[in-house]
């Protein structure tokens, strides 16, 4: 899962952080979601955005993967509202 932290200052954005949130060695699917569910905490808690831009999701032939996806994003937008951060879906 890719993140990226993003100063904008009138109409200058800067990019603050970027990374790459890495769950290939966790099998257990729970784990990946908690450790996202961290991970996204950490990144608010370092940099204190003012609101989070989230993808939304397309539509696929695999349910399965909408579920998975959706459970991701999800646990995301539920650390971004814990911390009182507005969250906004773009396409």
């Amino acid at each position: 899962m890719g993140y990226g932290v993003l100063r904008v200052t009138g109409n200058k954005a800067e990019m603050m952080a970027m990374g790459v949130i890495d769950m290939r060695k966790d099998t257990d699917p729970y784990l990946r979601l908690g450790k996202i569910h961290t991970r996204v905490t950490e990144i608010i808690d370092q940099y204190l955005p003012d609101e989070m831009a989230i993808e939304a999701p397309f539509f696929g032939k695999n349910v399965q993967s909408m579920l998975k996806l959706g459970r991701s994003q999800g646990v995301a937008i539920a650390a971004a509202v814990g911390h009182s951060v507005p969250v906004h879906e773009y396409a």
